[in-house]
């Protein structure tokens, strides 16, 4: 016997036979059968398969490891269940008009009335400490004029952070308490504005917080002021309900509104409607599950001069109307685990390799067809022992 072959059967011997059944009975089932090293031959479209094979499976497995780093985010609505009493706004604003001149209230549905100006800050400051000679809005934003919100810019013109905020950058930052900045100092400018700020409790009902001048609005003792000082020029830095989470953008912060030069008598009205949020980052059933709750409002904005007869019928001022709806809004962002990640890669790399296996195969199928073709028609052109007029010549 030699290099496989048996002299005295006459045919190759089992050893030598890539095909034969080796092993045990068990081997009979091998649902992989393999081939000897030197049955296999390296073509240069099955490395081309190859190599493509590997790039779309590496392009799958980035795209499916950045989606599962970022998680899935889900909004439900449900009825908001339990009872509740209580609801803080917190307000940070610019009214260009001396503090002693202003009257801050809460009316709200339940009938109390509420002297927003003895639970929040006033500090006296200077118009021009908050705005550019353009009227621009300086806090909060860069030397382009670009609002900052710490979430990034997408392009050169497009404002960072608005609705694109994630729930965990939301969670993280809301467990971290939110404290006031401070008002700037005047340093001998002389002071024109008024600077509100803090956070006032509120009964969970519908309401209207309002803004008037002293002597207006409400039935009070004392002077009324002079008509020439109104300006109810305003510019909103926070306006907020629930805790006070500086992170959050709301669509009425860096709100800069200004009344019409001699304008006086000037109405702003804001109509908000809030929506009950549960930021939850981990199934709310997980122990590992963290969560904050906030509220989030849409906004409706009316500005109107009044006419000096209308005073009875309509009062001037900043006006913010709001409303409670009926609804909770979770938000959840989750992960899977490390192992359904896994086992999703696996799936990835076992798609790609099927695909790229009869991908090569049909390839290889149609150069084989192409190939035969060319042949037939090579042979097609002449026979042996023929001329060009195709007459046999003995």
């Amino acid at each position: 016997m030699m290099n496989g072959y048996d002299e005295k059967r006459g045919h190759r011997t089992d050893d030598d036979d890539p095909f034969a059944a080796k092993g045990n009975i068990v081997s009979a089932f091998d649902a992989f059968p393999k081939a000897k090293p030197q049955y296999v031959t390296h073509t240069s479209s099955g490395g081309k398969w190859t190599v493509a094979m590997m790039i779309l499976s590496l392009c799958l497995v980035w795209s499916e490891l950045a989606r599962w780093w970022r998680g899935t985010e889900t909004h439900t609505f449900a009825v908001e269940k339990g009872v509740s009493h209580g609801m803080n706004l917190n307000l940070d604003a610019v009214i260009k008009m001396k503090c002693a001149d202003i009257h801050v209230n809460v009316q709200d549905a339940s009938g109390d009335r509420i002297l927003a100006a003895e639970a929040l800050y006033r500090d006296p400051t200077n118009w021009g400490q908050w705005v550019d000679q353009r009227g621009i809005h300086k806090l909060g934003r860069d030397t382009h004029g670009r609002l900052l919100t710490g979430e990034g810019f997408v392009d050169g013109t497009q404002e960072e952070g608005f609705g694109e905020e994630h729930v965990h950058d939301i969670v993280a930052l809301g467990s971290k308490k939110g404290r006031w900045g401070k008002t700037p100092r005047l340093w001998g400018r002389e002071p024109d504005s008024c600077r509100i700020y803090g956070t006032l409790e509120l009964n969970k009902v519908q309401g209207d917080f309002h803004i008037t001048a002293r002597g207006h609005g409400y039935a009070q003792f004392g002077e009324h002021l002079s008509h020439d000082a109104f300006n109810f020029s305003h510019i909103i830095n926070e306006l907020s309900f629930g805790p006070y989470l500086p992170s959050l953008i709301n669509p009425l912060d860096q709100t800069v509104n200004s009344a019409p030069e001699h304008s006086h008598f000037h109405r702003f009205q804001y109509f908000l409607s809030i929506v009950p949020t549960v930021y939850s980052l981990g199934h709310p059933d997980s122990y590992s599950s963290r969560s904050i709750f906030t509220n989030q409002y849409a906004v409706t904005e009316q500005s109107a001069p009044i006419p000096e007869n209308m005073e009875m019928q309509m009062i001037p001022g900043i006006f913010v109307k709001y409303d409670i709806e009926p609804i909770l809004l979770n938000i959840v962002e989750d992960r899977d685990s490390f192992f359904v990640f896994l086992i999703k890669v696996v799936n990835i790399l076992s798609g790609a390799m099927v695909a790229g296996h009869w991908g090569f195969r049909l390839s290889d199928w149609v150069n084989e067809v192409r190939g035969r073709r060319r042949r037939n028609a090579g042979h097609s052109q002449g026979m042996l022992g023929t001329k060009g007029g195709g007459e046999y010549e003995e």
